[in-house]
């Protein structure tokens, strides 16, 4: 399973869909994914990946991990497991 399936699963769990209804390019909101939803993402993505993803909940626009669509979030992900393998 690749990274990007593996989010698309965790992100369909938070917004009772099946994976395959969910489009790379919607948003967290187009997807019902409210701030509680999003932690819990944000949770069992870095579990998943044993990664830290930089989340600073008062200030999103000063993180560099890109919410604003599933591809974005995906990038990011992908981002941080090279930087950790480097």
């Amino acid at each position: 399973m690749s990274v990007a399936d593996k989010i698309i699963a965790i992100i369909a769990q938070q917004a009772f869909l099946e994976p395959a209804d969910i489009n790379p390019e919607a948003t967290l909101e187009a997807l019902g994914i409210d701030s509680m939803a999003l932690v819990e993402c944000i949770f069992a993505i870095e579990e998943t990946f044993d990664v830290q993803v930089p989340f600073n909940a008062n200030d999103p626009e000063a993180s560099q991990f890109d919410i604003s669509t599933i591809q974005t979030i995906i990038h990011a992900v992908e981002g941080l497991i090279a930087a950790q393998k480097a």
